[in-house]
C-alpha cells in the first residue's frame, strides 16, 4: 500500500537539496501548525515568503513532488498562433474569472495534441485550489495543470496581455469609424463627438486593463503621453527606469485623456488649459489600490489639439509588517536614526529626489515609535498612505500648511509629520514644533545631509532653532539590484573608472564586479531596488557647527566632522554594494556624484 508523503517529507528533500536549511524547515513547520485561519498557507508558501528562499527552485520542487508536469518556456517559445489562441481563450472567460486566473497566474497554454479536447495550462503553483476552479470555467472536457516557473509566465503574460488584446480585438470594428476633425475645440458638438468617440472604442476598458497592468508588474508611475493626433503612450516606471508598456494609435489623444481623467476625482475632463491633480482608487486583485493622477497641458504640433501629459502614481501600501530593518540601512545609519527616532522631540528630516523612498522611511519610522498612549498627527498634500492610528489631515483650498499646523498645536499631539517642508514659513513652524517637545518628522528635496540644514538655512530658520530641534538629516537613494539569476562577472573592469568612483587599488584586486545582462525573470539585467543612506546625526559638535554659522553654513566643515562621526556618504554607501555584487558600476555612477 503506498503511504501519503507529508509535508515534513517534501521539506526534507528541500533540506537534501540544500534549498533550505534545517533551521527554516523547522520553523516555517511551526507557523504551518500554528496558523488556523481559513486562508492558512501551505509550507513551501511560508518558506518562500517568510525565509526568503529561492521561489524557482522550491516551487519546482514542489511541481515535482505532487508530479506536475513542467513546462520551459525558454525552449519552447510561443508562436503568434499560441499567443493568438491564449488570448481568446481568456476573453471568452467571464470576467470574475479572468480576474482570478490574472490574480493567480494561470493561463491556458495549448490543446493537447494526444488527448482529445484536453486543455493543458500552465501557473507557477499548481497547488492553488483556485486553479482548478479556474481551469473547469474553460469550454474543454478535461484539463492538464502543468509547472512554468513565474518569471516564465511573467514573461508570456506581457506578450499576450490580456489588456491589450482586449482592446485591440475592439478597435479592429472601428477601423472604419473615422471621428469628425474639424470641429470647434471648445464647442458642445466638439464635446458630444469626443463621447461617441470613447463609448465606441473601448477606452474605458483599455485604461482599467492599463491600471491593473500597472499594480501587477510593480510599476510605480504610469506616464500617458501624447504623441501626435491619434497617438497616445503609456510608460510605467519600473525600478526608477521608464519602460514602454503600450502605444495605441487607434482613437485621439484627446478622447484617451479624457477618460483617464474620468477616472480620477477632483479632476475636471472638460478643463484642458489648466494643470490639475487629483485621485482615484479601485480594487485590484482584491486589493484597494490608490493612485494620485498630475494633468498638465502640454504642446503639439497641430495647434488645435490640446494635449495633456498625465503622470499616475500607483500607491502601493506599505506592507503591514514594514519595519527600518527592512529598508537597508548599514549598521551606523540604523543606530543613529534608530536613536534619533527614539527621542521625545526633535525633528527628523530625510531628504532626496522624488522617488527616493523617502515616504516609505518616514512612515516605518512613524510605526515604529507609534503607540496607543501616543497621538500621532499627519499633516500631508496629499495623503499618499493610510497608517492606521495616526491622525491624518489633509490640505485643501480652505486648510493650508500653515493653518494645519498651528491646529494640530491645539490637538495634543506628541508625534506630527509633516510632507514635505515646502517654504520658509512652513519649515519655521516645523522647527519649533520640534522645539517645544513634539518628535517631528518631514521631509525636504535636496541632494545631500549637510546641503538639507543650508537649504533650512536659507528659509530664514535660525541656526539656534537648527542646531537644538534637529535629531538627524537622512539622505536617501534607491538602487537598482542586480539579478541574481542572470548577472554576470566582469573578467577586466575598467580600473580607472572604478578609481574616479572613490576605490583603492587593492579593494579592485580583491572585488568581483559584475554587470546586467537580462533573462525571462528580469527587467534589463535588473530585478528590484534597495536603499542607501547618509545619516548627519546631530551631535555636540555638529551643533556647535550651526551655531557658530554667521552668514552662511559652511557645508564641508560640516561634512567632514559628521564622516569622522561615522557617516558614510551616499558615493561610499553605494560603493559598499557594489563590492557585495548587489548592484552594478553603472548603477553607482548614474544614482550617486563624486565627493568634491
Amino acid at each position: 500500500m503506498q503511504v501519503r508523503k507529508t509535508k515534513k517529507e517534501l521539506g526534507a528533500i528541500l533540506v537534501e537539496k540544500g534549498i533550505i536549511s534545517p533551521e527554516d524547515l523547522l520553523s516555517a513547520l511551526d507557523v504551518v501548525s500554528k496558523d488556523t485561519s481559513k486562508n492558512r498557507r501551505k509550507l513551501h508558501q511560508v518558506l518562500v515568503d517568510d525565509y526568503k528562499a529561492d521561489r524557482d527552485k522550491v516551487y519546482r520542487e514542489v511541481a515535482d513532488y505532487y508530479a506536475f508536469r513542467t513546462i520551459d518556456l525558454s525552449k519552447q517559445p510561443l508562436s503568434e498562433e499560441q499567443i493568438e489562441f491564449i488570448r481568446r481563450e481568456l476573453n471568452g472567460l467571464p470576467e470574475s474569472v479572468r480576474e482570478l486566473a490574472a490574480e493567480h497566474r494561470v493561463m491556458p497554454y495549448q490543446l493537447d495534441a494526444t488527448v482529445p479536447d484536453r486543455l493543458v495550462i500552465i501557473t507557477p503553483d499548481p497547488t492553488l485550489s483556485d486553479v482548478y476552479f479556474i481551469a473547469r470555467a474553460f469550454p474543454y472536457k478535461k484539463s492538464e495543470i502543468a509547472y512554468v516557473p513565474f518569471g516564465q509566465w511573467d514573461q508570456v503574460w506581457q506578450k499576450v496581455n490580456i489588456a491589450r488584446s482586449t482592446y485591440r480585438d475592439k478597435e479592429t470594428r472601428l477601423r472604419d469609424v473615422t471621428p469628425t476633425q474639424d470641429i470647434e475645440e471648445d464647442s458642445e458638438v466638439y464635446e458630444q463627438d469626443l463621447e461617441e468617440e470613447i463609448h465606441r472604442s473601448g477606452l474605458v476598458d483599455l485604461v482599467d486593463n492599463i491600471l491593473m497592468d500597472a499594480v501587477r508588474v510593480g510599476a510605480s508611475d504610469i506616464h500617458v503621453i501624447p504623441r501626435g493626433e491619434k497617438k497616445t503612450d503609456f510608460y510605467f516606471r519600473i525600478d526608477g527606469r521608464l519602460t514602454l508598456w503600450y502605444s495605441h494609435n487607434e482613437t485621439r489623444a484627446e478622447a484617451v485623456a479624457a477618460v483617464v481623467k474620468d477616472h480620477a476625482i477632483n479632476v475636471d475632463r472638460f478643463e484642458r488649459n489648466a494643470a490639475q491633480d487629483g485621485f482615484a482608487q479601485f480594487t485590484v486583485d482584491r486589493k484597494m489600490i490608490r493612485f494620485r493622477v498630475s494633468v498638465i497641458p502640454v504642446v503639439g504640433k497641430e495647434l488645435r489639439n490640446k494635449f495633456e501629459s498625465i503622470v499616475i502614481r500607483v500607491l502601493h501600501e506599505p506592507s503591514l509588517n514594514l519595519e527600518l530593518s527592512s529598508l537597508g540601512f548599514d549598521p551606523y545609519a540604523k543606530s543613529v536614526f534608530l536613536k534619533a527616532v527614539r527621542k521625545p522631540y526633535g525633528i527628523i528630516i530625510v531628504t532626496g529626489p522624488t522617488g527616493s523612498g523617502k515616504s516609505t522611511t518616514l512612515v516605518a519610522a512613524l510605526k515604529s515609535v507609534m503607540d496607543p498612549s501616543l497621538n500621532a498627527i499627519t499633516v500631508e498634500d496629499p495623503v499618499e498612505y493610510f497608517i492606521e492610528g495616526a491622525r491624518q489631515v489633509k490640505l485643501n483650498q480652505k486648510l493650508d500648511f500653515e493653518g494645519a499646523l498651528r491646529a494640530i498645536l491645539r490637538h495634543d499631539p506628541d508625534i506630527v509629520m509633516v510632507g514635505e517642508m515646502r517654504d520658509s514659513l512652513t519649515a519655521n513652524i516645523a522647527v519649533k514644533l520640534a522645539n517645544t517637545g513634539h518628535l517631528t518628522l518631514s521631509t525636504l528635496h535636496t541632494n545631500d545631509a549637510p546641503s538639507a540644514i543650508s537649504r533650512l538655512y536659507k528659509m530664514g530658520v535660525e541656526p539656534f532653532l537648527i542646531a537644538y530641534s534637529i535629531n538627524i538629516v537622512l539622505a536617501q537613494r534607491l538602487l537598482r539590484k542586480l539579478c541574481e539569476r542572470c548577472k554576470s562577472p566582469i573578467k577586466d573592469p575598467d580600473r580607472e573608472v572604478l578609481k574616479r568612483l572613490g576605490m583603492k587599488e587593492e579593494e579592485i584586486g580583491a572585488t568581483t564586479f559584475y554587470r546586467a545582462v537580462g533573462c525571462n525573470q528580469c527587467i534589463n539585467g535588473y530585478k528590484g531596488r534597495t536603499a542607501i543612506h547618509e545619516a548627519l546625526y546631530f551631535t555636540k559638535e555638529i551643533r556647535r557647527i550651526v551655531l557658530n554659522s554667521d552668514r552662511s553654513l559652511d557645508e564641508e566643515a560640516l561634512r567632514q566632522k559628521a564622516v569622522e562621526q561615522g557617516m558614510k556618504p551616499l558615493r561610499a554607501a553605494a560603493l559598499d554594494l557594489l563590492k557585495q555584487g548587489i548592484t552594478s558600476i553603472e548603477e553607482v555612477t548614474s544614482t550617486t556624484v563624486e565627493e568634491d
